[in-house]
């Protein structure tokens, strides 16, 4: 029973001072508003439940009707609906906060911090009603730390998207600089960028996309003697090489750090996509696709064999998804599986890629030599 006498008359709207009065003797102040909103702080000792879920499920929150609930939204308006639907309900002691959440705070009153600040609970709001994503799974890209290994034509694509999904810390790690041939394909550099090196160029685009995101570069090329120094301390790998010498070095640190890698890579009109988990013993790894590097005229480079521009941003943003159902743990990753897309013929195709129990990789019997092994094949 709330201890607290009615008021003489029967007025929707109360003041928030006299609402939060209330509420210290016994009253129940509801917030109506949607989950998001309410990750941006609330008003202290309030209850969430969202406007369009009062008629399922008041009853459990207030089995008493002749409780007294207070209703609190953003500025007034669906508390006060919200108010009158509980009314109708049978809830005479239903009253909205006057003003809500806007004036809760302007005078003062005690508010508690939601579990995001409110540029994150307004610069992710399309994630935070995602079921799958939520506040759970925001905080989850918040805490990751991913390694992107180039900062051209994939890594492009794939960190303005990472970036902007709020991934916590992103690596990037490449030893070029921006040249104008770059900018048809390599979205995130700019003309007046060009000279500069490739990681600087980018993190001065995600700075100004998302500044809460932790960008570290290393303006280096990997090589045997830096993998594992650069690579240790992520939670997965992406690759966005150009080239075999680097993508086995990737395979052989994610094998041997337990990394998750994406896997992306593009040739004029055609491109392909895979996830290799060593965490999973189904997993195969790059070399159970590619078991030795092929020769240069088997794969040329872009600058030998051409690319059409859009190619990078299609096959890095697949590599990017994957990078998010990784960290949230949603959906099927595309371990075992190869998706390879034709621009020109506008089709996906998706290819079994099952673990080789003869790979050098990650067979049975497979051994590790040390990096500078992995270096001398693809040099040979």
């Amino acid at each position: 029973m709330n201890a607290h006498p009615r008021p003489a008359d029967d007025a929707l709207e109360i003041d928030p001072a006299d609402a939060l009065e209330r509420q210290r003797h016994g009253a129940l102040l509801l917030d109506v508003r949607e989950d998001d909103e309410r990750a941006g702080g609330y008003a202290s000792g309030s209850l969430g439940l969202p406007r369009g879920e009062i008629e399922r499920c008041i009853a459990d929150l207030a089995p008493a009707r002749e409780r007294e609930i207070l209703t609190i939204c953003a500025g007034g308006a669906r508390s006060l609906l919200a108010a009158k639907t509980l009314r109708e309900l049978g809830y005479a002691n239903a009253r909205s906060v006057r003003g809500g959440h806007a004036r809760w705070r302007l005078e003062g009153l005690p508010m508690e911090r939601g579990a995001l600040d409110a540029d994150a609970s307004e610069r992710y709001a399309r994630h935070l009603v995602l079921p799958e994503v939520g506040v759970a799974g925001q905080q989850k890209l918040a805490r990751a730390r991913v390694a992107l290994v180039g900062a051209g034509g994939l890594g492009a694509p794939i960190a303005l998207y990472l970036a902007a999904a709020g991934v916590g810390t992103l690596t990037l790690i490449d030893d070029d600089v921006v040249e104008r041939s770059n900018l048809q394909r390599q979205v995130i550099h700019a003309d007046a960028r060009v000279g500069m090196p490739k990681v600087d160029s980018a993190r001065a685009a995600l700075d100004a996309l998302n500044p809460n995101v932790r960008v570290v570069t290393v303006h280096e090329r990997l090589r045997a003697a830096n993998v594992e120094a650069i690579l240790g301390g992520h939670d997965l790998i992406v690759d966005g090489a150009d080239n075999f010498p680097t993508r086995y070095l990737l395979s052989a640190a994610s094998l041997r750090l337990g990394l998750p890698l994406v896997y992306g890579a593009v040739h004029r009109f055609s491109g392909q996509v895979s996830v290799f988990d060593p965490r999973r013993a189904d997993s195969p790894c790059y070399r159970c696709l590619f078991p030795q590097p092929p020769s240069a005229a088997e794969a040329p480079n872009c600058s030998e064999a051409g690319v059409l521009g859009v190619m990078p941003g299609i096959v890095g943003l697949l590599q990017a998804n994957e990078v998010l159902k990784l960290v949230l743990g949603i959906g099927e990753p595309l371990v075992g599986r190869l998706l390879c897309h034709d621009a020109l013929a506008g089709t996906f195709r998706e290819l079994r890629l099952p673990r080789d129990p003869a790979c050098p990789g990650c067979g049975a019997g497979a051994t590790f030599a040390g990096y500078e092994d992995v270096a001398r094949i693809c040099a040979a």
